[in-house]
């Protein structure tokens, strides 16, 4: 399973990186996309939309289910990553390159897991 040291997780399965300018990009995990199996459509939302930490903001459907995509902060959305909205097979490609959205956020993110603590909540979860 590979969990990339230099970003912070969910226990619902998104990776957040921050960026220079403390934007923050948000993606799923590996694992998430593991679980899901091929991605063939995702539901972004637009650029200047809100999202709040908790809440759902994208979905995404597999050849398995459809599924919530929950934004681990609170704030505005200044980048959609349309390239997932005609290839969305890259995120189950490279799951923490294929970011979904990039949001500035309005406070800074709370309860996000470190690498370590993510793989044992994953343990945990099996």
């Amino acid at each position: 399973m590979n969990i990339p040291a230099e970003l912070s997780y969910t226990k619902s399965h998104e990776w957040v990186r921050t960026l220079p300018d403390q934007t923050v990009e948000i993606g799923l995990t590996d694992h998430a996309q593991t679980q899901l199996g091929d991605i063939v459509f995702v539901n972004l939302p637009q650029e200047g939309d809100t999202v709040a930490a908790g809440d759902a903001f994208a979905d995404v459907e597999s050849v398995k289910a459809v599924s919530d995509v929950y934004s681990p902060v609170s704030g505005r959305v200044v980048a959609v990553n349309e390239e997932l909205l005609d290839a969305p097979q890259r995120i189950n490609e490279a799951p923490y390159e294929a970011w979904m959205i990039r949001v500035e956020v309005e406070t800074p993110p709370q309860g996000l897991l470190s690498e370590k603590e993510y793989a044992k909540a994953l343990e945990e979860e099996a």
